[in-house]
Parts: C-alpha cells; structure tokens; sequence
C-alpha cells in the first residue's frame, strides 16, 4: 500500500468507520482530502492535509487501526477499498472541502456552502476566493 493510500484509508476508517456499510460515507472523506489537495489553499499531498494543524485532530494521536475482529476489521477493509476506489478517479464526485460530524457544528460553518449529509457526516465547500 503506498503512504497517499495509507493516508486516505486511516482518514476514511478514523472519520467514517462507524458507517463502513455505507461506502458514500468513507468515500466523501475521501474526496474532501484529494479535493483540497487540488486546492491551491491546502497542502499538495493527502498526508500533509491530514497532518495539517487542527484539521484532522485524531492524526496526532492515531495508532494503526486495531483490525482484529469485526466490525473494526470490515472497516478497516472497506476504508482501503474505498481510498483505492477514489484514488483511480471512480469516486464521489463532490466538491466539498470541509465535514464535520452530525450534531457537532463547527463555528465556521455559516461561512461555507452546505453540501449535505453523507453518513454521520455534514459535508460543506469553501467558495472563499483568496488574492
């Protein structure tokens, strides 16, 4: 597995993996990565967005997923399926580039497009044009 795959699928497993029946829901994480990663505003790798500072909180802290037993190991399985998916172009085609979780706002989120729901997830695009 490359480190961009690794990435993604730790992201989708760390953000989504109370959903791993619902590929849409892994998959939007996903694409929230590689769409900033397209954006000029983020960094230019899916690891350096994960790394980046209070973006994804559970990066400075995650262990490798402990895989041993379902439901855990279906989810791990499904966030590498779906990363590899999105990585090949086959994925969500959304523009989003923030979420949060459902009944958790962030206070940002009056400044953004909403998007929709995906999961357990609220998904919104950032518009902001910067000089």
């Amino acid at each position: 597995m490359t480190i961009t795959l690794t990435c993604l699928a730790l992201a989708a497993y760390m953000e989504a993996r109370e959903h791993y029946r619902t590929p849409d829901a892994m998959a939007a994480v996903v694409a929230v990565v590689q769409n900033r990663v397209d954006d000029p505003r983020y960094p230019n790798t899916a690891c350096d967005v994960i790394a980046q500072h209070g973006q994804f909180p559970w990066y400075t802290s995650a262990k490798a997923p402990d895989t041993n037993g379902a439901p855990d190991e279906w989810a791990w399985d499904m966030a590498q399926a779906v990363a590899l998916h999105e990585m090949s172009g086959y994925g969500l085609d959304i523009t989003s580039t923030h979420f949060h979780t459902v009944g958790k706002p962030q206070y940002w989120v009056d400044a953004y497009q909403l998007d929709g729901v995906i999961g357990g997830n609220v998904f919104y695009t950032n518009d902001t044009r910067y000089p």
